[in-house]
């Protein structure tokens, strides 16, 4: 008797590895799903609300107990487990010239990469694609005149002159600090910036120190969130005087402002009112800098008079760090800066890199009716 036949090649396909071909389908169609409704901004918003902050919150909450970044080796477990997952791909495919095997082994691979990327969409893209922080605070949106400019970097010049006295200095008379103990107080950092705007509100959760800091200084980056542990992870080989003020920046990605300018922003102010010196005397740097920049591009003169106010304590902080960043002008620091820049305009942000200037008129605008 003829047996019956039992489906045609697409069953035949699934039932090879019926479990991994589900979170194949299922982390594609999430992702399909992100993609076509990531401009229906009510909708992102009850994702982020109902999803994405308690993810944050509760990773968070977990992840802080640990003394170290988890998120770094998760990363170099991922990295070490993709190079150990293609080799045995490419034996097994040498050895036994391919067949099921070798087609589970390619379903497994384009899994696993689906799903953490189908993650990636949920607990950090949705945030880029609900309400930003000037939308739920009504932070004011206008063009700056080139003088509003000049007087709110005149004023954070003054600031940190003033600051730069009121924090340890090493024999050569830079900024230095010690990490172990700014870490533990940037719990703190946020408490009085929330109560200036409400949805930075959230659990006071540490930054974490990375391991492999000079790796990042060769990719030239001081830090990053990392949203599948909700750490705030900093680069702490660069020299000291931006790092509390990038703490305060990562630490506004964990409390969900995605948005690079806004995490500038949302860092200044915490940096400027949370009563510690170390911190405030970065936020005043970090603001000088993005000021001074757009204020040297568009009125040279009035540039160079509020430079010369700089103290030579700011000064020299300011030549020690770009002394240190100037090591690492180089290609691979380019090749990596086109990635990210590519990475921000695939999640909407068509500045790129510049986005992280644009907090530039969120600084003049707010501080302006406030010097």
């Amino acid at each position: 008797m003829e047996r019956e036949k039992t489906g045609g090649p697409v069953r035949a396909w699934w039932r090879l590895c019926p479990k991994r071909h589900a979170v194949l389908l299922i982390s594609l169609a999430w992702v399909a799903v992100y993609f076509a409704t990531r401009e229906d901004r009510a909708w992102m918003e009850a994702v982020y609300r109902f999803a994405v902050r308690p993810w944050h919150r509760g990773a968070g909450w977990l992840t802080s107990r640990l003394p170290f970044s988890l998120a770094e080796w998760v990363i170099a477990a991922w990295v070490l487990l993709g190079i150990a997952f293609l080799a045995q791909l490419v034996l097994h495919f040498v050895r036994r010239g391919g067949g099921a095997a070798l087609l589970r082994w390619a379903v497994t691979l384009l899994g696993l990469v689906s799903l953490l990327f189908g993650l990636f969409c949920l607990w950090w893209g949705v945030c880029y694609y609900a309400g930003t922080l000037a939308e739920r605070e009504g932070l004011e949106d206008r063009p700056i005149a080139e003088a509003e400019l000049e007087r709110v970097t005149r004023y954070f010049v003054l600031r940190a002159n003033e600051l730069s006295g009121e924090v340890p200095r090493d024999a050569d008379g830079v900024f230095t600090v010690d990490h172990a103990d700014m870490f533990r107080r940037s719990r703190t950092v946020y408490h009085e910036a929330q109560q200036i705007f409400p949805s930075l509100e959230g659990p006071d959760l540490r930054a974490k120190p990375v391991v492999f800091s000079p790796l990042m200084s060769l990719i030239n980056n001081t830090g990053f969130f990392f949203p599948f542990t909700a750490e705030a992870n900093l680069n702490v080989a660069c020299t000291d005087a931006l790092v509390p003020a990038t703490v305060a920046h990562e630490l506004a990605h964990q409390r969900g402002v995605a948005r690079e300018d806004e995490a500038n922003f949302a860092a200044v102010i915490a940096c400027m009112t949370c009563g510690d010196p170390e911190y405030a005397y970065s936020g005043a740097l970090m603001a000088y800098v993005y000021l001074g920049n757009a204020l040297h591009s568009t009125d040279y003169e009035a540039w160079k008079g509020v430079y010369d106010l700089l103290n030579e304590d700011v000064r020299r902080d300011l030549d020690a760090h770009n002394a240190y960043w100037d090591r690492f002008d180089n290609k691979v620091t380019e090749v990596s800066d086109k990635v990210y820049e590519a990475f921000l305009e695939t999640y909407g942000d068509d500045r790129g890199m510049q986005s992280y200037d644009a907090c530039v008129d969120l600084l003049v605008l707010y501080y302006l009716d406030r010097i």
